[in-house]
């Protein structure tokens, strides 16, 4: 688990040419006189500021090929245009600038523009990406194409489903729009009262969400949340949790965005009332409400934090998604993952490599490169060389969802290279991503650079904020990252660097 959130450290480049950039940005930020204190206390951004702060953001993305994107800012609505070569490159974008602090909301009118297909191959290489995927391989998903747009119809059980069935479409190459028209048929209906109560407990136990601040109200399952958040991502998460077994409808416009609102309103940590039994209820309601994970049998054991899980699933991206599952909940510091992946039919060796060298192919990030596979009873080992560290993490994920995978070793290769910067260069840029980071409170972590190296000290509420401050480091273009960060529960834990090895 803690290699692969070392993995994700990788997922944006950190040898782009940005340091004069980065110096310029920052006198101009904030200017010569003011600090990071100050600016924290400035809860009107300027506009300005948000589009450099994303500009940057997005020019370290390596899902983003960002060179023909555009940015601008009015009143902390961003919108973005130009083009980008896929579909999930324009969800990421979004995605990027609901992270940017002072962003109340995004306006994506980026186009894209995928490599034509003629529409009845795209057509079969959706119909198998949904075949072979473990999770949406029972669905009666139709879809059809009409130059790239394509419309999905069918129905299934729940709004998690539906999403998961769009979101395989999206990763298939040569996809330009995805409309989702499938319907969602609930096994039963429920009181207003029930549904209400689900949301308010999958917003108290998701780590990305305060739902202290957050009212809950269903009529006919017409669900309506209001109040506030912190970050435009925020709310996207809240609405995420209201499609419960139930939910017609989510209304978010209610909820109003306040970066700040988390200092002043004295957030409490969630984490201090916690209790072993209440992590381990959290954990189970995580997993059925994930299509990937809900039709297993899978045993979650809190112990102070730590969540062993076990069990048996038929797929390895099952197994991986009730990890995450677990990390994203409130309560949970660490994770050790102990399921076994036993696939109901297990390929042979050249029948799987086949199957996982067609989802190479029809993925729009990677079908471009030579990446060897060689499949030895159930185990898939990758090799080759790509451009990025995303390239090669997001081949990795996308054998994951081959059935009969058991387990994946990547020997990709990638351009391992550093910008040189001085240390002070270094500092700034990591202090700028925290001050920008919805999840980080700066005032909680102290940044030491030595030889390109940062050293992350202090002590924070939650994992997820100690996670985000050494990613924000990576992305800062850090050599390396060395997270001393403590987390609070129950007083402080210290995760110390060598046990993420």
């Amino acid at each position: 688990m803690l290699k692969g959130l070392k993995r994700s450290y990788e997922e944006r480049s950190f040898w782009l040419p940005i340091a004069a950039v980065a110096i310029i940005f920052m006198l101009w930020l904030f200017g010569p006189q003011d600090t990071w204190a100050q600016a924290a206390e400035d809860h009107d951004i300027d506009d300005g500021k948000i589009t450099l702060a994303l500009e940057t953001e997005l020019q370290l993305s390596e899902a983003v090929p960002s060179h023909l994107v555009n940015v601008s800012t009015n009143e902390g609505v961003v919108t973005l245009s130009g083009s980008v070569s896929n579909i999930l490159a324009k969800e990421r974008a979004t995605e990027l600038a609901e992270t940017i602090k002072g962003v109340r909301s995004v306006v994506n009118n980026i186009e894209v523009r995928a490599v034509i297909r003629p529409d009845e191959e795209l057509k079969q290489d959706i119909i198998n990406a949904l075949l072979y995927d473990p999770a949406t391989d029972s669905y009666e998903i139709t879809p059809t194409v009409n130059q790239g747009v394509v419309t999905l119809e069918g129905t299934v059980e729940s709004w998690q489903e539906k999403k998961l069935a769009g979101d395989v479409t999206k990763s298939v190459r040569g996809v330009m729009e995805v409309k989702n028209n499938i319907q969602i048929d609930y096994l039963e209906r429920r009181a207003d009262t029930e549904i209400e109560a689900d949301i308010k407990r999958r917003l108290k136990n998701d780590v990305w969400v305060d739902e202290a601040l957050i009212n809950v109200d269903s009529e006919g399952g017409d669900v309506t949340l209001t109040g506030t958040v912190g970050s435009a991502v925020e709310r996207r998460w809240a609405a995420f949790d209201a499609w419960v077994m139930g939910t017609e409808s989510v209304d978010t416009s209610g909820l109003e965005i306040k970066w700040w609102a988390r200092d002043e309103m004295k957030r409490k940590s969630p984490h201090e009332e916690m209790t072993d039994s209440e992590i381990e209820a959290a954990v189970q309601d995580a997993f059925l409400y994930d299509p990937r994970v809900h039709s297993f049998n899978i045993e979650a054991v809190a112990d102070n934090g730590v969540v062993l899980l076990s069990g048996t699933v038929d797929n390895y991206r099952a197994k991986m998604a009730a990890e995450k599952d677990a990390m994203n909940t409130v309560g949970v510091w660490r994770v050790k993952n102990h399921i076994k992946v036993r696939p109901l039919d297990l390929p042979e060796n050249e029948t799987l490599e086949d199957l996982v060298r067609a989802a190479l192919v029809r993925d729009p990030y990677v079908e471009s490169y030579d990446i060897g596979i060689t499949a030895v009873n159930g185990m898939v080992y990758l090799d080759g060389e790509v451009t990025t560290s995303f390239e090669k993490n997001h081949a990795e994920k996308v054998a994951w969802r081959v059935n009969g995978v058991v387990d994946v070793v990547n020997l990709i290769d990638y351009a391992h290279t550093w910008t040189e910067k001085n240390d002070w260069e270094v500092q700034q840029d990591v202090m700028n991503q925290l001050y920008w980071s919805p999840f980080v409170d700066l005032d909680d972590v102290r940044v030491e650079v030595e030889n390109g190296v940062v050293i992350l000290d202090g002590t924070v509420d939650t994992w997820i904020e100690r996670i985000t401050a050494g990613r924000n480091a990576f992305e800062a273009g850090a050599k390396d990252v060395w997270n001393k960060i403590e987390v609070r529960y129950n007083g402080p834990y210290s995760i110390l660097p060598e046990e993420e090895e």
